[in-house]
């Protein structure tokens, strides 16, 4: 089958050019949310689509955190950013670059994933589903974050006859090449046909509107927005949703020692402690600095 094709940040000043101070609010706003969600503690976490790393300072409860993206440039500067050692001395940041239908993690590795700005990139939003679903350990949490195509501007518009698609219907519409907002009935389909059972929902920026942003104080904005992010479980009215889901107790975990498994056949590669990788299918990996790069065979 041909793989669907990939919306790459490589070469990108994503960091600065959209995450710049007019976005504080979303930011803010977004961290409401995970703290919310987020498991506090475990064993490994993985965010998918970690980019530069805005959000690794909440997974400091994890023993390893291992930032994954597409984009060499942008793990690059998770790398300056962060750096490969945690707050106790010893080693917490592991950085992988790949593709996420392909990834290079052995099955029921992670206690948590997040995805939060990435999976509205995706054309096969339910193989990106199932592949975090795999590489989720028994009771695993999946934190993830959707641009929502039930939105009340959305609906303000189709109602006024200035945007020709319906938000209305379940099937995801791509907005912009490469982008696409879901309908939130169609996400828990995915998610359940996933394996994976959501408990709970948060909406999240309510209020990202050019000139209450100009008007009003960030902190305030923020505050306002948490108060509201709860009604998620009731509906969903706002331009971004939160859900947290979980994989059953029953599935398997990953045996000690295995970590990485090959994204071109799955036979287990080894941990974090080699450098190099070399499949029986063939294929060889290599780590580049400090990032593990899957992406491109060496």
């Amino acid at each position: 089958m041909t793989q669907p094709p990939v919306c790459s940040y490589e070469g990108s000043r994503y960091s600065t050019e959209f995450w710049n101070p007019g976005r504080a609010y979303e930011d803010g706003a977004e961290r409401v949310a995970m703290r919310a969600l987020l498991p506090p503690q475990g064993r490994r976490l993985v965010e998918i689509g970690a980019g530069f790393g805005r959000l690794a300072d909440l997974y400091t409860g994890y023993d390893t955190v291992v930032l994954f993206d597409y984009a060499s440039t942008q793990l690059e500067q998770a790398v300056g950013r962060l750096g490969e050692y945690g707050p106790n001395g010893k080693p917490h940041y592991v950085y992988v670059q790949a593709d996420f239908y392909r990834q290079p993690f052995v099955t029921g590795l992670f206690d948590t994933v997040t995805m939060v700005r990435t999976l509205h990139h995706a054309v096969d939003a339910p193989a990106v589903l199932r592949g975090i679903s795999r590489i989720l350990g028994p009771q695993g949490a999946f934190i993830l974050e959707f641009a929502n195509k039930h939105n009340l501007k959305a609906l303000l518009r189709y109602l006024l006859r200035r945007q020709s698609w319906s938000p209305f219907t379940s099937k995801p519409v791509e907005f912009a090449a490469l982008n696409f907002d879901f309908h939130p009935r169609w996400m828990w389909r995915q998610l359940e046909a996933a394996g994976l059972r959501r408990d709970a929902i948060r909406t999240v920026s309510h209020f990202r509107i050019g000139w209450l942003k100009r008007l009003m104080a960030t902190s305030l904005l923020v505050q306002l927005d948490s108060w509201v992010q709860p009604t998620g479980m009731l509906w969903q009215w706002s331009p971004s949703v939160f859900v947290r889901s979980y994989a059953g107790a029953g599935r398997q975990a990953a045996a000690e020692g295995e970590f990485f498994r090959c994204p071109e056949c799955g036979a287990p590669l080894g941990s974090p402690s080699q450098t190099e990788f070399v499949c029986s299918c063939g294929m060889r990996w290599k780590r580049q600095g400090l990032i593990y790069n899957f992406r491109d065979p060496a």
